[in-house]
């Protein structure tokens, strides 16, 4: 089996809230995710970026937004699941990941996303990037009505343990 290239994307819109949920990290904020999830749009790009290169079909037909069983679920838990999904066959190479909005900034919260991000793909830190960008007042994210996310991943053939 040769590796295998995954692109995800997801977005939301705002909606009255404190806080949002970006990698698995709870950002303070003037505004919250509407989503049926906790609306962590890094991790839900993550996931279908995942499930595309195993090529076993996206995030909504996995974890449908008209099943209640995942209404408000932490999204860490739909990506331990994708992962279980590829665990036998296949391991995260690498993973490029963008969120696109104006506000809040992101730098003082990018490690502690990559951090929580390898944890859950159980790969180092150092082969997780997570940027942060604006739209430049463009668009319904340039007026802060929303926010987006862009992965990129590499699977690899599971090598065999040594063990």
């Amino acid at each position: 089996m040769s590796p295998k290239i995954g692109f995800g994307y997801d977005v939301h819109r705002f909606c009255d809230g404190e806080y949002l949920m970006l990698g698995g990290e709870k950002i303070p904020h003037s505004q919250g995710i509407d989503a049926h999830s906790d609306g962590d749009v890094l991790l839900h790009a993550i996931c279908d970026a995942i499930l595309g290169a195993a090529g076993i079909g996206d995030i909504g037909q996995h974890f449908s937004d008209q099943d209640s069983a995942y209404e408000n679920i932490d999204s860490k838990i739909l990506l331990q699941n994708v992962m279980g999904k590829i665990a036998d066959d296949l391991e995260v190479g690498n993973l490029d990941c963008t969120v696109v909005l104006e506000r809040p900034k992101l730098a003082g919260h990018i490690r502690a996303m990559e951090i929580n991000i390898a944890g859950l793909l159980d790969i180092p830190a150092s082969q997780v990037n997570v940027k942060a960008t604006t739209s430049e007042g463009m668009g319904f994210i340039g007026q802060s009505q929303g926010i987006a996310a862009y992965a990129v991943v590499l699977l690899a053939p599971r090598t065999p343990s040594d063990s």
